[in-house]
Order: C-alpha cells, then sequence, then structure tokens
C-alpha cells in the first residue's frame, strides 16, 4: 500500500481498528513524536507489532510537541509519511492534542506500548503516561514497554542538524559537561516552598490585530489597516507573577489598579490561583493599558497608553510603604519589574532597599518613561536585570564595553549579580562576588514575539539566584525561559514546568 493511503484521519484509525477488533485481531498502538526517526524508534515499532496483529501509530500535531524552540524539526506531515514507510506499521494518524488519551480512547488498543524510557512514573515530566495507562486499561488493555536500543531523537538532532548555532552548541557543550538535566529539574522543584513577592505596575496588554492596506492618499503619509480583532493579556507585574506561580506554593502580588477602569474582574481571571494579590487603587487613574497594533506578521505598528503620569497619591504611596516595611522581610524573594510608569515611587523605592532581603528589580525603558527611568534609582539591589540599552542609558555611555558598564552601574546599585540580556545575542552577568564574567548565547532559534521576554528572563533569574543557585546555572534558566518565551504571543500563557522542564532536557541531551 502506497505510504500516503496508510495515512488517516484519527476518526478513521477508530474505525479501522474497530474493524480489526471485529475480525478478533489484536490492535496495537503507539504513539510519540518521532521527530527524527532512527534505528531506535524502528526497532521499538518492530517489536510493538510482535506484541499482536497490528499496528497504529499516532504522532503529535506540530502544536504541540513540547520540546522547545525550533522542534520539532520535522513538521507532522513528513513525520506521518516516515512512519507510513515502514513495513511494520499498518497505519498513521496525527494527534492534535497535547496527550495520546483521546487517540486511546478512540482506538481502544489491547495494547499501547511505550519506550523503556517512559518505565518509571516519577521520572515523567509531563505526567501524561498514568492518565494513558488509566485509559486503556479503562477498555480492558494494557500498557507495555519495549526494551530496544535507546537512541535521543534530541541528541542526535543537536549534534548533526543545525538547529542551534555554532556557538550556542559550543556553550551547550560545555554547560552540560558541568551539569545535568534531571539534577537542574530537581534543584528547580525544590523551591515549592520559596516565598515571593511579586512588585510593579499591573498592565493589562491589548493586540489589535490588522492588516495594512496601503497609504490613504491625498498627500498624507498614513498606512490604513483593515480591523480583525482585539486580544487582551495580564501583563506587567501581573505577567511575572504567573511566570513565577508555576514553581513555588504561593506567590503574592503587590500592584495598582484603577478606580475607574480597573479591569479587575479581568485581571483576576488572568492570575493563578496560587497568587495572593495586595491591590491598592488609584484615586483618579485607570489600571495601564498598553494598546498596541499588529499586523499578520507580529510587527508593532502603533502603540496607546491609557494612563495618568501622576498617578500615584501620597496616601495610596504611604500605604503601600507601610505594607513594605512590616511585610517585605519575610519573604526569601522580591521580584520588582519597574516599568517607571507612577507606581513605584521614590519613597517606595527606599522602602524595598531597606526591607527586602533579597531585592531583584529590572528597570524598564520604554516609551512612557524614555530618558528618566534607569536603574540607578535603587541605591541597593541584590540582582539586577536590564537590556544592553537599558545599562548605557544608565551609564550614560553610548559606546564602552559591556563588561566595564556592568562593573560601573553594579557598584553604583551594590549589586551581587548585574544580567545584560542582548536579545538575538544572549546575555552576560557580572558576579561581583567572584569578579567573573558569565555569558550565554540566545537559547531560541524563532521568534514569534519578544514581548514579555525580559519579565521571564526577571523572574527565573531572580528565584534561582534568590535560593542559591550558582550565577551559572541562574544565567542559564532565566535563558532558557525566555528563549520559551519569545515562542508565546505576548503573555498569553506563563511558562510551566513541563515546558521548562522538557526544554532543558533537549538542550542538555
Amino acid at each position: 500500500m502506497p505510504e500516503t493511503q496508510k495515512i488517516l484521519s484519527l476518526q478513521e484509525l477508530g474505525e479501522k481498528a474497530l474493524s480489526y477488533r471485529q475480525q478478533g485481531k489484536r490492535v496495537v498502538l503507539c504513539h510519540g513524536v518521532f521527530d527524527l526517526l532512527h534505528p531506535g524508534h524502528v526497532r521499538h515499532l518492530q517489536k510493538a507489532l510482535q506484541m499482536g496483529d497490528v499496528l497504529l501509530v499516532t504522532v503529535t500535531a506540530d502544536p504541540f510537541v513540547n520540546k522547545g524552540p525550533g522542534r520539532p524539526v520535522f513538521p507532522d506531515t513528513l513525520r506521518a509519511e516516515s512512519l507510513a514507510a515502514l513495513a511494520a506499521v499498518h497505519f498513521v494518524a496525527i494527534h492534535h492534542g497535547p496527550t495520546a488519551v483521546p487517540v486511546i480512547h478512540a482506538v481502544q488498543p489491547h495494547i499501547y506500548v511505550k519506550g523503556q524510557d517512559y518505565k518509571n512514573l516519577e521520572q515523567d515530566l509531563t505526567g501524561n503516561i498514568a492518565p494513558e495507562q488509566q485509559a486503556v486499561e479503562s477498555h480492558g488493555g494494557r500498557l507495555c514497554y519495549t526494551e530496544e536500543i535507546m537512541f535521543s531523537s534530541s541528541r542526535l538532532i543537536n549534534d548533526y542538524l543545525d538547529v542551534f548555532s555554532p556557538a550556542t552548541k559550543e556553550y551547550l557543550t560545555h554547560f552540560k559537561a558541568e551539569n545535568q538535566a534531571d539534577q537542574i529539574i530537581s534543584r528547580v522543584q525544590s523551591l515549592r516552598k520559596s516565598r515571593v513577592l511579586v512588585v510593579g505596575e499591573a498592565i493589562v496588554d491589548e493586540y489589535c490585530y490588522v492588516t495594512p492596506m496601503g497609504v490613504v492618499g491625498k498627500g498624507v503619509n498614513v498606512v490604513a489597516s483593515k480591523y480583525g480583532s482585539t486580544e487582551q493579556f495580564a501583563g506587567g507585574s501581573l505577567a511575572v507573577a504567573n511566570h513565577l506561580a508555576g514553581f513555588v506554593d504561593q506567590v503574592t502580588l503587590l500592584t495598582g489598579l484603577g478606580t475607574n477602569d480597573r479591569h479587575e474582574p479581568f485581571i483576576r481571571s488572568k492570575l493563578a490561583a496560587n497568587i495572593q494579590p495586595v491591590f491598592y487603587y488609584y484615586e483618579s487613574a485607570p489600571t495601564l493599558v498598553k494598546r498596541r497594533f499588529v499586523d499578520e506578521g507580529m510587527n508593532k505598528l502603533f502603540e496607546l497608553y491609557f494612563y495618568e503620569e501622576e498617578s500615584l497619591s501620597t496616601a495610596m504611596e504611604a500605604d503601600m510603604c507601610r505594607w513594605l516595611a512590616t511585610q517585605a522581610a519575610h519573604f526569601d524573594v522580591v521580584v520588582v519589574p519597574d516599568y517607571g510608569n507612577g507606581l513605584i515611587s521614590q519613597k517606595m523605592v527606599q522602602t524595598l532597599c531597606d526591607h527586602a532581603r533579597f531585592l531583584a528589580v529590572n528597570t524598564q525603558v520604554n516609551g512612557g518613561n524614555r530618558g528618566y527611568h534607569v536603574i540607578t534609582r535603587y541605591p541597593r539591589a541584590d540582582f539586577v536585570a536590564i537590556n544592553e540599552p537599558e545599562l548605557r542609558l544608565a551609564a550614560h555611555n553610548r559606546f564602552g564595553s559591556l563588561e566595564s558598564l556592568a562593573q560601573k552601574i553594579s557598584a553604583d546599585v551594590q549589586a551581587r549579580q548585574l544580567a545584560v540580556t542582548r536579545g538575538t545575542l544572549g546575555a552576560l552577568l557580572l558576579d561581583n562576588q567572584t569578579g567573573l564574567f558569565h555569558a550565554t548565547p540566545a537559547l531560541s532559534t524563532q521568534v514569534v514575539d519578544r514581548v514579555g521576554a525580559g519579565d521571564s528572563f526577571l523572574a527565573f533569574a531572580s528565584l534561582a539566584l534568590g535560593n542559591g543557585f550558582s550565577p551559572e546555572l541562574s544565567l542559564f534558566l532565566g535563558s532558557a525561559a525566555a528563549a520559551l518565551d519569545v515562542q508565546i504571543v505576548c503573555n498569553r500563557e506563563p511558562i510551566t514546568p513541563v515546558p521548562l522542564f522538557k526544554y532543558i532536557t533537549t538542550l542538555l541531551k
């Protein structure tokens, strides 16, 4: 049978399975990504067929492959074709979902087969094997494992395909010589009890998706666009808190909302259940909204701010300072994404510096504060994460070396560590306790949207450093999180443990 005729829809695959069962044949099911078909896969599928009469295989569709940026290397259609070309495989389907549970219910196999690397349920990062086993057993089937030669698709792809640049390959080779994925994941998992406070502006990010149509004419140089739709996201400190909420049991969030135009129901609905919000309300200003007009290529065409520059009243400032003075010291890590749009006053800065046990800060330069909002407004910070333009602005130095500028600014704010993020050029971290610089290249091969990547870097590098991780490991974690974040449109979803852990595993194969 030609390979293309062996590729079915999931519904058709279920119908085939029913027909085989009615004929008294034993149906075997395998499911996976199969990104790079190798001898281990072939032997696994051959052994699976030996357990029954018919072998059906499903592959995970591209949007649900959870191995990090640049994966899958091969699209689901080609992966399905490769499997269909094998004599051991009777039929193939592409499954559009994160787990094989719907596949199992559709096929109802006698035997569901996984490789030996899934045998230990405690080491299953996805948490999918246990529900898949329950699903197959609910139809009278059973879960079996093959004991065949082991290959790693991720390792083969990392070593032999040009997924990463030579510089990134060299970095990963050196890093994984000293660090193992399972040990890193175990350390991150141990942070559950860490007490974290996030302080910063709540931002409602809006994307208005438009299609540019051309210049309006009549001598006016204005581009007309066709409106498509609008999407809202919980951004700013809300996004930072949501990132952290997946990795610690409870996050406290201190922020400000508008008395009018609060957007409070939307904000509360977007916060993770284990975030404890402490809201203060501006007397006259609205909740900060940033509305961006975005074309089909995710290019930002225009941006509107809905806010008041002088939003913080004396009474609100005093209340927030009192809260910080009594509560900040109770947290292991205080993370301050300071967007410079009116919430964090100089008195609040001083209160944070006086009372936070471990203070991590980013001072973002944006359209609402360009030219006067710099990290040196903080007399002290344990960890600083800023991008290269923010560093140069703080140092008033356009052409100096990053290393010398990092040393100067970190001394000005008494930072133990200072990280400089550089987009496609990666990141640099100065550890003032040793005087050493650590560098990582960009760990992402694709970019969907850069908005929010700095926030994710800040969140994870701060959590790691605040809990005693080495600067090198903290830089790696922040960079890995940022690499995942640039695959996400704005703050549509936070970084969660399974994608991060799987990407760490993929990187360090």
